[in-house]
């Protein structure tokens, strides 16, 4: 009947309508900010977290205005299942289609850090833990770095990873954990130690351990590339006479959490890595040794050098004999002292006397 078709008609263009302005208001709700404030939110979704509670956290966030629309939108982008755990980085001026997006492909939020050469295990540690990171427990990674069945597996043969623990500029992510962060930075030293290195250290009758180790005592001794060569060559020649390295820096370097002078009492200490105490190298490096101070160690200077002493300012004198070093301690140990009285008095240190 015409009536009827007419009512049918209405009904129909109504529903038309619906659907039109349903689907219209849902494209823009999926394609839209979610705001206009520009907020920056650090989102933490916890492992094994469902989909209705993850969306329950975006909501809390204020990531989420239409929580209807957002479900109809992951159930059509097929993700409620497929969003991945972590610590994510989102902003109220990105659509929900990018968030769910983001939470999909798991771009989990990074945090940069930087390893500066010759830092120790403990001092990593203590860096990667630190309120600034907070990548790893403190005491879980430690363990984790003295683990020697997961050593072997990285081709370490000392008793820790220290020394392999390669100073670089890594991003990692909150959900990395101790094991991977330790194999993304010792796989950086296995590429930083190349087989002409190896090679080199076998051609000196050192194993690749010995070499790392003497390397982190040149990092440790020295600051400056162009010393390092020196101080190898110091240590190098003394290990052929037979000479004790006396490395102050070994001498604390099995003390919890060290931060001071080293003083005659801890060159007396008897300790393993002491090389005031031990003949030859230490068991292991004392610190993580950059690529200066491993090709150092592999490169030490033509010179007869057997001692050196700092001249307060980084650098250092060298000596070839006893006498000659025990002049450069006294002349060094009187700049010191002039310049701490200088300190006092306000003084240049330029208009003390010096000596020539």
């Amino acid at each position: 009947m015409p009536g009827i078709k007419i009512k049918w008609k209405t009904l129909l263009l109504l529903l038309v309508g619906i659907a039109f302005i349903f689907l219209t208001s849902f494209l823009y709700f999926a394609f839209s900010p979610v705001d206009d404030r520009h907020v920056t939110s650090t989102v933490d979704i916890p492992r094994g977290t469902g989909f209705v509670e993850i969306v329950d956290i975006l909501e809390k966030t204020g990531l989420v205005r239409n929580k209807p629309y957002f479900y109809t939108l992951a159930i059509l982008k097929r993700s409620s299942r497929h969003i991945r755990a972590g610590e994510y980085e989102l902003a109220s001026s990105m659509s929900p289609n990018e968030i769910i997006g983001r939470l999909v492909r798991g771009m989990i939020k990074g945090y940069k850090v930087t390893i500066p050469e010759d830092w120790s295990l403990q001092e990593i540690a203590d860096l990667l833990s630190s309120s600034e990171f907070r990548l790893v427990n403190r005491d879980a990674f430690l363990a984790m770095a003295r683990d020697r069945d997961f050593l072997r597996s990285l081709n370490i043969q000392g008793p820790s990873a220290e020394g392999y623990l390669f100073p670089n500029t890594y991003i990692f992510n909150r959900t990395t954990g101790p094991r991977e962060i330790i194999k993304a930075m010792v796989h950086q030293f296995w590429k930083a130690f190349t087989p002409e290195m190896r090679a080199r250290a076998e051609q000196m009758g050192l194993s690749v351990h010995e070499a790392v180790t003497l390397a982190s005592l040149i990092g440790k001794e020295t600051g400056l590339k162009s010393e390092k060569a020196l101080i190898s060559a110091v240590f190098r020649n003394r290990l052929q006479r037979d000479m004790k390295l006396q490395c102050d820096p070994t001498a604390v370097y099995d003390l919890e959490r060290f931060n001071g002078a080293v003083k005659r009492s801890h060159l007396r200490r008897k300790s393993p890595y002491n090389t005031y105490v031990i003949e030859g190298l230490p068991p292991g490096p004392i610190a993580n040794p950059g690529a200066d101070s491993l090709q150092a160690a592999l490169h030490p200077a033509a010179a007869d050098f057997l001692y050196f002493v700092s001249r307060q300012d980084g650098s250092h004198e060298f000596s070839k004999t006893y006498l000659a070093h025990n002049e450069a301690i006294i002349k060094y140990r009187r700049i010191s002292e002039a310049m701490k009285e200088a300190e006092k008095t306000k003084e240049p240190v330029n208009q003390l006397p010096m000596e020539p």
